[in-house]
């Protein structure tokens, strides 16, 4: 993995950020509290934490998909919402989000199209982006023809058509099966190196976390708040870094800091 230098840009700087539902109301939730988080610039940062702790929540501040009840979220050093507006970062969902309608192609061109790029540029785009994600052979498919593992594979090529910065990741394996899912984090791994995004990713699995990250952050439950940063080194991670003492050694690392949370 990527090593961190004080030379790095802040991808994202989050100060003090709370996130208040429903304020002043008997249906009031404070689902974030005091969060501080740094991220540089090419890191590849997994937030986990107990189910409703606010994860999701967190990514959302971040896209501007939902705006801080107190504090301040900057991304490369502007507002989340100018962000936004400048297109920084593209995001990628559980669900794939494809459009049933569009082939494999047209999906990855949509974002493209609304930014008025010429036919032959999304085009020239597309191919490129479908050799990184290795699916040139299914350009002309719709995503009906596509597995679960393939469509995640074109919605991450189409977030990263038009070359965001950052890539936001809310638990985008979550419903694959174990085997395909372990196959897509090399994947990923592999895209993040060749593109140099920044990746900000949301999972409810240890090994996933462990496995993927430079960083991992562990998050407190509701009101959530940052418990602990875990630091991951393990290298440029393969399937057989899986075996190795110290991928058990950083899941182990995570479990415990979990635990810590859950028994407050």
């Amino acid at each position: 993995m990527r090593e961190n230098s004080e030379n790095l840009e802040e991808a994202v700087s989050i100060r003090a950020a709370d996130k208040v539902f429903n304020p002043d109301s008997d249906n009031e939730v404070q689902a974030l509290l005091g969060i501080d988080l740094d991220i540089k610039e090419g890191d590849f940062i997994s937030l986990i934490g107990p189910s409703g702790c606010g994860k999701s929540t967190l990514l959302r501040l971040i896209a501007d998909l939902l705006v801080p009840t107190a504090g301040e979220v900057k991304v490369f050093g502007k507002t989340a919402n100018q962000a936004r507006l400048d297109q920084d970062y593209g995001m990628v969902f559980q669900h794939s989000g494809l459009f049933d309608w569009r082939d494999v192609s047209a999906n990855i061109e949509l974002p493209l199209e609304l930014k008025g790029w010429s036919k032959a540029d999304r085009q020239a785009r597309s191919r490129e982006m479908l050799e990184l994600v290795r699916l040139e052979e299914f350009k002309d498919h719709y995503p009906r023809q596509l597995s679960g593992g393939m469509q995640q594979r074109v919605s991450i090529a189409r977030a990263l058509s038009f070359e965001p910065r950052l890539l936001l990741m809310d638990e985008p394996f979550g419903a694959l099966d174990e085997m395909t899912r372990e196959h897509m984090q090399v994947e990923l791994l592999r895209i993040w190196r060749e593109t140099g995004t920044t990746v900000a990713f949301v999972t409810h699995s240890i090994p996933e976390a462990a496995f993927l990250s430079s960083k991992v952050v562990v998050l407190s439950p509701r009101p959530g708040r940052i418990h602990s940063e875990i630091t991951v080194d393990l290298g440029d991670r393969t399937d057989q870094t899986r075996e190795d003492p110290k991928f058990f050694q950083a899941t182990t690392e995570v479990r415990e800091a979990l635990r810590a949370v859950e028994a407050g």
